[in-house]
């Protein structure tokens, strides 16, 4: 039986560097189990430079093959990769492009896609054009007066606003703002993580979650699941990753009727197909006490850690995830 040359690919340098380790860890050890699969894994550093598990300093050239800068170790040839980073340059579309370049099949959105999701901006502009509702904002390309200015007169008109830095993911760069004189201050650490920042309303909602991905032909978007945060506070990076955090996720979001589950999971999937997603995505929503259905974001590539949402929804939905993968890796070659 021919085996798959798999390029794994973690890191990036990014502020998402080591979940995207920890998420490495479940794509390697679920390849583990299937026999049709030989993997290489390698870790990008924050310089472009590319490692594997032994530290060997290669790269991946336009040839679709792994090089080694010591010589003694032969070239491994790659047929299919897993840019399995979270942040730049993996949900950015960076990587992808690079691939599409030198004609390498690859696992998860294309670049396009990508980048349009990760940019808040691009996506809520996608999100309108499809007739998804999603949170009432405004944009903010420089940190000027009349920006501050601009942030303040929409908080007083929504009384609290999230302050987000336009093109960064996991909460990072993101601010929950109830006091007119915080503006500044979170505009500035807002825009030293984007060149572009986005204001919405903050609306008190259930934060709930769908895994919407491909398998064997068909789109597939599981039962919302919810995620459950502390007293007065939101899904921050340290709740979403740290140990200590205080959030609790269900797998499947309690007390639903069924018109909300219907409408949330054809909103997902209205979303997935209308900006092109592909292979797997985490598309979040707000849950008003209204019934009021809000589009928030989507996740091109998922955490896959040990506490993540994607992974422990699929297999809620009954998918075994080696056998997913496999089934997209041969579906492209």
């Amino acid at each position: 039986m021919t085996t798959i040359n798999v390029l794994l690919i973690c890191g990036g340098g990014s502020a998402e560097h080591d979940v995207s380790v920890l998420s490495a860890n479940y794509f390697e050890s679920s390849l583990a189990k299937s026999d049709k699969v030989n993997l290489l894994r390698l870790e990008l550093d924050a310089n472009g430079h590319y490692f594997d598990t032994e530290g060997n300093r290669c790269e991946l050239t336009n040839r679709r093959e792994v090089r080694f800068d010591n010589e003694s170790k032969p070239a491994w040839p790659v047929d299919y990769a897993i840019p399995c980073i979270h942040g730049f340059p993996g949900e950015t579309g960076d990587i992808q492009s690079y691939f599409n370049l030198i004609q390498l099949p690859y696992f998860g959105c294309e670049s396009e896609a990508s980048s349009n999701c990760f940019n808040k901006i691009t996506a809520k502009m996608w999100f309108t054009a499809l007739g998804i509702p999603n949170t009432p904002y405004i944009f903010l390309n420089d940190l000027t007066q009349e920006a501050v200015s601009q942030t303040k007169i929409a908080l007083k008109q929504w009384r609290s606003v999230f302050v987000k830095a336009a093109s960064q993911g996991s909460s990072v760069g993101c601010y929950k703002v109830d006091d007119a004189s915080q503006v500044e201050q979170v505009l500035n650490d807002a825009f030293g993580f984007a060149p572009s920042v986005v204001v919405e309303k903050t609306i008190v909602a259930r934060e709930l979650e769908v895994a919407v991905y491909e398998y064997q032909g068909e789109v597939i978007a599981t039962l919302p699941g919810e995620i459950i945060c502390a007293s007065n506070t939101f899904y921050t990076f340290e709740e979403k990753y740290n140990a200590s955090s205080k959030a609790r996720t269900d797998i499947v979001a309690q007390n639903l009727s069924v018109e909300v589950t219907q409408q949330i999971r054809e909103y997902a999937i209205k979303a997935f197909k209308g900006m092109k997603l592909r292979h797997l995505s985490r598309i979040d929503f707000f849950l008003t006490d209204e019934n009021e259905i809000l589009l928030n974001e989507i996740n091109t590539f998922p955490g896959s850690t040990p506490i993540s949402m994607f992974p422990k929804m699929l297999q809620n939905n009954g998918e075994d995830f080696t056998a997913y993968l496999v089934n997209n890796i041969e579906n492209q070659l």
